[in-house]
Formats: structure tokens, C-alpha cells, sequence
């Protein structure tokens, strides 16, 4: 059995503010910015949530270098606080932490606006705490209302406007499955294409088999091709899904034979004489490392 080493100390660390330097050079203009100031809200309303990364201390200056957090640092020098809860690096402090992070979805953020106003926080709040309206965080709140399980599984580790949502509570699930998995495989997750899905949408697939409002411009001949270009595309959709997992299994097989070709000295040399262009060809497909979906 393998073992896993922590990147980091368990516990926090309380570290004075003037022993943490950043790797970084900030442009002082960033404290003008929306997120800057959400930070400080939230950190003067509620603290700080997430503890900053830094390496372990130097022993020749006694300070600690910052590998995840600059903006929360110059949020709580303004807000002139004197110790900081800091997670001290076990690794390589060449580490680049930003880049192994999953920031926070919309379905997550979602969930802890409502674990905390059911904890008894309350909506104004956490609303100054987030830096937003009341009523967008309502809506946040209430994200997932009306929204089937099988959506939010697919929408989880995406982020997206509340008007998402809002639109496809319009449909029923099978439908709102449907226009999930497109929005999804087109790397789309917009209100606006949701919209136009919901244009498309047949009205025995709308809640209360309402139709649409639609524009007076758009003829009945336009929102009946409309319907069957969205009922084509999601069933190449479905087709593609089934065949991806033998295609790139057959990519992946097709590129182990490649190599042993080229390694292969016999066969390299005859290929340089008599096909240098397949050979080069052959040389990208080697040097491929993963198959982009």
C-alpha cells in the first residue's frame, strides 16, 4: 500500500502580517476592482474563510513567502489586521498552487449561501459578506428550485449566470436533461443559448405546456426548423457519446502501434527514405502526450 504525503501542515498557522511576502507583484489598481472588494467585505463581515498558502519559514530573514492568497493579504492589511491564518508548504516552493485549484462552482457557491441562511445567517448579511445584492442572492439561493437532480450533476463543476436556471425551470426534466448535456458538450453554459433551446423547445416539453413568448419577427416556418435542428443536434449528440470511449481507445491503441514503428530502426530509416511526410506525421502523433476530447 502506498502511502500520500500532505503538500501542507494541518493546522493553520497564526503569522504576523509583516513576516508573509508575496511572490508576487500586485498592480495597486486590482483594489479598485469588484472581487478585490468582495474579499474585503467578506473578511471584514464574516473573517477569513479560506487560509492563505505560504512556503515555510526562511531561516535566514524568518518570513514566509505567499504561494496562494495575495488578494486576501492586501485585504486584510487595509483592513489593518495583525495576524493572518496561513497553511505552511511541505513542497518544492516552485509549486504554482493557483494552478492545481478548482475554484468555487455556481451549483457549490450555491449550497453554502444555503447551509449558511439555514444556520440562521442572515440574507443582508451574507449579501455584504459576498459583496452582492440582496436579491441576486436570493437567486443564488434558490438556483436549484424546480431543477432535477440528473441538471445539477451535470452543471456542478460548471459556473454560470442564475438565468440558466431560471430558464430551464421553464421545461420539464427530460428536457431540462437535454439542454443541459448541449450547453455542456458545446462548452456554452449561457443563459442566452438557453434561451434559444427554449425557443426550440416543443410546447408538450414545457411546464404547463405553455409556448414560449417569441418574437414577432421569428415566423412559425423558422420555430419549426429551429425545434428539428436541436432535435438532430442532441441525437448526434447522443451517437457521439456512445462511440467516444472505443474511439479514443482505438486512438490510444493506434498510437501505441505508431510507436513501436518509430522505434523501430529498420522501419525509421525506410520511412525517411521513401515517406518523409508520413514520418512527420507519425513524429506529432508520438509526441502526443493525451488525446483532446
Amino acid at each position: 500500500m502506498t502511502s500520500t504525503t500532505l503538500g501542507f501542515l494541518p493546522k493553520p498557522l497564526m503569522i504576523e502580517v509583516d513576516r508573509i511576502l508575496p511572490s508576487v507583484k500586485l498592480d495597486q489598481k486590482i483594489t479598485a476592482t469588484h472581487k478585490f472588494r468582495q474579499i474585503k467585505e467578506s473578511i471584514a463581515e464574516i473573517g477569513l474563510i479560506e487560509p492563505l498558502v505560504v512556503t515555510a519559514v526562511d531561516r535566514k530573514t524568518s518570513r514566509h513567502l505567499i504561494l496562494d492568497g495575495h488578494l486576501r493579504l492586501m485585504a486584510m492589511k487595509e483592513l489593518e489586521l495583525n495576524e493572518i491564518p496561513c497553511l505552511v508548504s511541505t513542497d518544492d516552493e516552485s509549486f504554482t498552487y493557483n494552478n492545481q485549484l478548482n475554484r468555487l462552482s455556481t451549483i457549490q457557491e450555491h449550497i453554502m449561501i444555503r447551509r449558511a441562511m439555514d444556520r440562521g445567517i442572515s440574507a443582508a448579511k451574507l449579501a455584504k459578506g459576498l459583496c452582492i445584492d440582496v436579491s441576486l442572492l436570493q437567486k443564488k439561493r434558490s438556483l436549484l428550485d424546480g431543477i432535477c437532480d440528473e441538471v445539477a450533476r451535470i452543471l456542478k463543476d460548471h459556473q454560470f449566470s442564475t438565468e440558466v436556471t431560471a430558464v430551464l425551470r421553464r421545461m420539464k426534466p427530460t428536457r431540462q436533461v437535454e439542454c443541459a448535456e448541449l450547453m455542456v458538450a458545446a462548452n456554452t453554459v449561457t443563459a442566452s443559448y438557453a434561451r434559444a433551446m427554449l425557443a426550440a423547445t416543443p410546447e408538450e416539453m414545457l411546464v404547463g405546456g405553455k409556448k414560449t413568448v417569441r418574437s414577432a419577427a421569428m415566423s412559425q416556418e423558422q420555430v419549426a426548423r429551429m425545434e428539428n435542428e436541436m432535435t438532430n443536434l442532441l441525437g448526434q449528440y447522443k451517437l457521439a457519446e456512445q462511440s467516444h470511449s472505443e474511439d479514443m481507445l482505438n486512438l490510444m491503441i493506434a498510437r501505441g502501434y505508431i510507436v513501436k514503428l518509430v522505434d523501430n530502426a529498420r522501419v525509421l530509416r525506410y520511412m525517411q527514405t521513401h515517406f518523409p511526410e508520413v514520418l512527420e506525421e507519425f513524429a506529432k502523433i508520438v509526441e502526443m502526450t493525451t488525446v483532446e476530447t
